[in-house]
């Protein structure tokens, strides 16, 4: 499994859209699942007067709350192989408290999936303002997941004719083209998450559909070059002392080469130390590069130096720390408005910190990206603006251009996430 290339697929769409059955059934078409688990789930079903409704979609949703409500809340993580590629399958909530976990999930993804329904008056609702399938469009592309596939689903529902498929995937197109996809890039595939068609196999019940299954168009990603070509960046998740060996700290390498010998500097402390050794699930290794999660060794840096939240560089190409940066972000989840001054909590790699939004600089339009107010008092669900932000205390974060890895970042506040978010630019730069 391990020699195949691997990507994380993330699905998303509206509540409804039957994200959940169409990858339920994939699997289980695949192999993965076998029918006799999706048998349990049907009769499982059935008892709660569902139906069998949800046989596939219990792949997918295998917490009791989310069977009793029959809606998916947390990411569930599968793993598939097509031909070429090794999977690993984030189902992304379609329910709105739960876009929380649509962001952690966009933010590791390399591709996604839409799911949108072929039923009049499904799509509209998903794509409309305030829709689910709207909203996760414009989160994948400013969470920078660029490879896309639109499914029309639910064709056996409108008896798999052409015109139905047309008419959704006229609207999906225009939702897909408004956040800024590419439509040449972007495949459109009708299937049937219920009865199975173009998912793995290819359907006898459209002639008219000349494209790729949903597996064959999987193949048609593409994997992107690792940045190891990019300045070292680290951020730490945790640090250990341990007896004999010293203060360990662990993260995963989200751009460059680290190696044993190194010269490096902890940032925003600005301590500096040597690299004495690297491991990775309790194995030496002489270097790491970007996508190891590993524990390392340091010389010279003292526990107090470094913590969760810290991002380790080397001392020519130092990890930035902002006293300020500009970013442009999307209003997510508020129940009344945001307004100037206003201080969640930032979630930017590992780091959790206090920040105000200090200014909204200009409200922009999150389909053209066009410039739609100059100042705008107030932002609510919905608005995306460029705004300043203020940690309260100096926090590594990067550019989303120079590394989209260290440049995405959540709002958070009671709870759920108020807003995601990339940085523009570093306003105002600390130097311990």
């Amino acid at each position: 499994m391990a020699d195949k290339p691997h990507l994380n697929l993330i699905v998303t769409g509206h509540i409804d859209n039957g994200k959940s059955t169409t990858m339920g059934h994939f699997l289980m078409d695949l192999g993965v699942v076998d029918e006799r688990t999706i048998a349990a789930h049907g009769a499982e079903s059935e008892k709660t007067g569902k139906g069998d409704t949800f046989k596939y979609a219990w792949v997918m949703d295998n917490i009791k709350d989310e069977r009793e409500r029959g809606i998916t809340i947390d990411l569930a993580f599968q793993k598939f192989e097509s031909p070429k590629y090794f999977f690993t399958l984030i189902d992304a909530p379609g329910h709105r408290d739960f876009i929380k976990n649509m962001i952690t999930g966009a933010s590791e993804a390399d591709a996604a999936i839409l799911v949108l329904s072929a039923k009049e008056g499904e799509t509209d609702t998903a794509i409309a303002a305030g829709g689910q399938a709207r909203e996760h469009a414009f989160l994948l592309k400013t969470l920078g997941v660029s490879q896309l596939i639109v499914a029309i689903n639910k064709m056996d529902a409108v008896e798999y004719k052409e015109d139905a498929f047309n008419a959704a995937k006229e609207k999906g197109e225009k939702l897909v083209r408004s956040v800024g996809y590419k439509l040449e890039n972007v495949p459109f595939i009708p299937v049937s998450g219920w009865k199975g068609d173009n998912l793995v196999k290819r359907s006898e019940n459209m002639a008219w559909y000349k494209g790729k299954t949903l597996l064959e168009a999987f193949d048609d990603f593409t994997i992107a070059e690792k940045p190891v070509g990019k300045p070292l960046r680290v951020p730490i998740q945790d640090v250990y002392t341990i007896t004999g060996v010293g203060t360990v700290p662990v993260g995963r390498v989200e751009t460059g080469i680290m190696k044993a010998g190194q010269k490096i500097i902890v940032m925003p402390s600005g301590a500096q130390g040597e690299i004495k050794s690297i491991e990775t699930h309790h194995t030496e290794m002489p270097s790491a590069e970007a996508g190891d999660n590993i524990g390392f060794n340091l010389r010279g840096i003292e526990k107090k130096d470094i913590k969760r939240g810290d991002v380790l560089g080397t001392p020519d190409a130092p990890p930035m720390v902002a006293k300020e940066f500009k970013a442009q972000i999307i209003v997510i989840h508020h129940p009344t408005a945001i307004a100037p001054g206003y201080t969640p909590v930032m979630h930017a790699h590992t780091a959790q910190v206090a920040a105000t939004v200090t200014e909204f600089l200009q409200k922009i339009n999150p389909a053209s990206g066009a410039v739609e107010e100059e100042n705008p008092k107030f932002l609510k669900v919905g608005d995306s603006a460029i705004v300043k932000i203020r940690p309260v205390r100096p926090t590594c974060i990067e550019t989303f251009q120079e590394f989209p890895e260290m440049g995405r970042f959540a709002l958070r506040d009671m709870g759920a996430t108020i807003a995601a978010g990339i940085v523009k630019e570093i306003t105002e730069e600390y130097k311990p």
